[in-house]
């Protein structure tokens, strides 16, 4: 991380430039550009953008979130056998994404800790045992890795993290 970098991070709106965001990965340039606006409508999805306070409808970084069950069956047998069997409530962190000219300056990881400072609010009113990430890549599993997250049953692309740790 070389610089400070005061964030925004706030629900996706119509005055955020969706167009101009590139990280590098199509399938999540595209997601932003095309698709993120009709998941919000359609209420299968809540994106969030992290603007600058400089620019804040330049598009620095976002994530998703949206629900999810965990099958009882893909938990550790260690975290497994103090709970009940059947599925769990989680939260899906679906994508998440910096911009390539903010890469490698901490973004991803505020992004992170944004995200789960709501599943955590959110888990006061409704029950969700943990945030669940699905990773593209080994640098990307390491990133999530980094920060307690765990396998996901056999499903190699799959991490998640129990709520019960904070």
């Amino acid at each position: 991380m070389s610089e400070r970098v005061d964030l925004l991070i706030t629900p996706l709106a119509t005055n955020h430039h969706r167009a101009g965001f590139q990280c590098g990965v199509n399938a999540l340039d595209d997601y932003l550009h095309k698709q993120a606006g009709q998941d919000v409508k359609r209420r299968v999805s809540r994106v969030f953008v992290a603007t600058t306070l400089e620019q804040p409808d330049v598009i620095t970084g976002y994530y998703t979130l949206s629900s999810l069950s965990i099958e009882f069956d893909q938990l550790p047998e260690k975290l497994a056998r103090r709970l009940p069997r059947h599925p769990l409530p989680a939260a899906l962190l679906g994508r998440l994404a910096i911009s390539q000219d903010a890469q490698g300056r901490g973004i991803g990881g505020l992004l992170l800790a944004d995200a789960i400072k709501r599943t955590l609010a959110v888990s006061n009113q409704i029950a969700i045992y943990a945030l669940v990430v699905d990773v593209i890549d080994d640098q990307v599993r390491g990133f999530y890795e980094q920060y307690g997250f765990l396998p996901l049953g056999s499903n190699s692309r799959r991490l998640f993290l129990p709520l019960q740790s904070f």
